[in-house]
């Protein structure tokens, strides 16, 4: 009876929230730099469930598209499932300072390539009303594995790093 009090208690300050984030970037160089041009499209809706003030779980279940003309014209489509916990430890008001934990991972059928990230990706949310939300992440410090097709290619890393690549930008809607 206690756990089912704990687990009816816990659920009734739970909140679902819908979301995600898109991106596309397009550039091109001109013929003395190599004539080259990329085009890339993503699209990463999540879902998560607010379990506390404190504690949040979700999942970004999402699609990538990237073309690259030029010597070596490359076109790859992949699939992004990223599962997280959220603890937020800092609430000003309207602004909620965060950090997921989790594991990204993406594959690439058509390049034959997959991806797997276990790390801390820090993030700020801003309450725009009681059901909308701007949501930031910025950087990623953890472990990164990228595996091409083939044998003995493997890249692995570790580290911090804050730069724009890492920036996104998301709204959710709280239900």
């Amino acid at each position: 009876m206690t756990i089912a009090a704990a687990f009816v208690a816990v659920s009734m300050n739970a909140q679902v929230y819908l979301g995600g984030s898109f991106a596309f970037e397009a550039w091109n160089s001109q013929k003395l730099a190599g004539d080259k041009n990329e085009t890339v499209f993503k699209i990463m809706p999540e879902i998560g469930y607010s379990i506390s003030d404190e504690w949040a779980v979700g999942t970004v279940i999402g699609y990538e598209s990237d073309k690259f003309k030029g010597v070596n014209g490359v076109s790859e489509s992949a699939f992004v499932f990223a599962p997280y916990a959220r603890y937020t430890f800092a609430n000003l008001g309207k602004v909620n300072l965060f950090v997921d934990g989790g594991v990204d991972f993406i594959s690439a059928s058509d390049a034959d390539w997959t991806e797997l990230a276990v790390g801390f990706k820090p993030g700020v949310a801003v309450n725009l009303t009681d059901k909308l939300s701007f949501v930031s992440h910025v950087g990623f410090i953890g472990w990164d594995q990228y595996n091409p097709d083939g044998d003995d290619n493997n890249i692995s890393k570790f580290g911090l790093n804050l730069s724009g690549a890492d920036l996104t930008f998301g709204l959710y809607y709280n239900f």
